[in-house]
C-alpha cells in the first residue's frame, strides 16, 4: 500500500513538472512583409530641401470595423517615419504649427488589423484537455493569429498622390497555461514594427519626390470662369401671340 502511494506521488511530481516545463511554453512566428524585400537605399539631404509633414487623417479598423484611433499607435507610426530624417518636421493629426511654410507634405494614414483568435479550435482542444484529465495538455498546441496592414497616402505641395503600404502577419502558438496578455501584445509589436520597416524602406527610396526642389508650388493666379445655369429639361421657349384680324361677310 505505502508503494503504490509512494508510486503515484512520484508520477504526480513528475506530471506537475512535465506540465511547468512544457505547458507554460510558446513561440512566436511571424512573417515577411508582402513586398519583396530590396536593398536600403540612403539619401543625404540638406536641411534646406526637407519640408513639414502633416498629418490630415488616421483611420483605424479592426476585423473591417471602425475603431477609435490610437493616439499611441499614431506616435508609433510617426517616430518611424521621422527616424527616415526625410522630413523637417511632423505633425500629429490634430495639432496645428506655424510658419511650416508654402511646400508642405499631407498624410494621411489607414491602419487595418485582423485578429484571428481560433476560438473553436481552443475550446475543441479545451474539451479534450478537460476529458483528459490535464494528462494531454503540454502536447496540444493552441494558436492566436494577428495580421497588420500599414497604408501611407502621401500628397505634395502640387497635387500628386503616392500610395505606400505594407503588410505582415503573425502567430503566437502556446500550450495551455501559456496564453498572457502580454503574449498579444508581443505578436502585435512584432508584426506592426515589421509593416512599419517595409513601409519607411518604401519612403526612402521615393526620398527625391519630397524634397523641396522637387517640384515648384502650383500656380496660385486667378482664373475667370463662367458659370452657365442649367436650362431646366422639358422647357418650352415661349412663343410671341400675334392677333390675327379675321374678315366678316355681310
Amino acid at each position: 500500500m505505502t508503494m503504490n502511494i509512494l508510486r503515484w506521488s512520484v508520477l504526480s511530481l513528475a506530471g506537475v513538472v512535465l506540465c511547468g516545463i512544457t505547458g507554460c511554453a510558446r513561440w512566436i512566428d511571424v512573417k515577411p512583409p508582402s513586398a519583396d524585400p530590396k536593398a536600403t537605399i540612403s539619401h543625404s539631404i540638406p536641411n534646406d530641401e526637407r519640408v513639414p509633414l502633416v498629418t490630415n487623417s488616421f483611420h483605424l479598423s479592426r476585423n473591417g470595423s471602425s475603431q477609435y484611433p490610437s493616439a499611441g499607435l499614431e506616435r508609433q507610426i510617426l517616430s518611424s517615419i521621422q527616424e527616415t530624417s526625410l522630413f523637417s518636421t511632423l505633425i500629429p493629426l490634430g495639432e496645428k504649427s506655424d510658419s511650416l511654410g508654402d511646400k508642405v507634405v499631407s498624410a494621411r494614414i489607414t491602419f487595418d488589423e485582423t485578429i484571428e483568435p481560433h476560438s473553436w479550435l481552443a475550446a475543441f482542444k479545451g474539451i479534450i484537455i478537460g476529458g483528459s484529465m490535464f494528462l494531454l495538455s503540454p502536447f496540444i498546441n493552441l494558436e492566436y493569429g494577428y495580421a497588420a496592414t500599414v497604408a501611407l497616402e502621401l500628397e505634395r505641395w502640387d497635387g500628386q498622390v503616392t500610395r505606400y503600404e505594407a503588410r505582415s502577419s503573425g502567430s503566437v502558438h502556446y500550450k495551455l497555461f501559456g496564453a498572457t496578455p502580454v503574449m498579444i501584445d508581443e505578436l502585435k509589436g512584432y508584426v506592426t514594427e515589421a509593416c512599419l520597416t517595409d513601409l519607411t524602406g518604401q519612403l526612402v527610396r521615393d526620398t527625391k519626390l519630397y524634397m523641396a526642389s522637387s517640384a515648384p508650388l502650383p500656380d496660385t493666379g486667378i482664373r475667370t470662369v463662367t458659370v452657365k445655369a442649367k436650362r431646366p429639361a422639358g422647357t418650352q421657349p415661349t412663343r410671341s401671340l400675334v392677333p390675327v384680324a379675321t374678315a366678316t361677310t355681310p
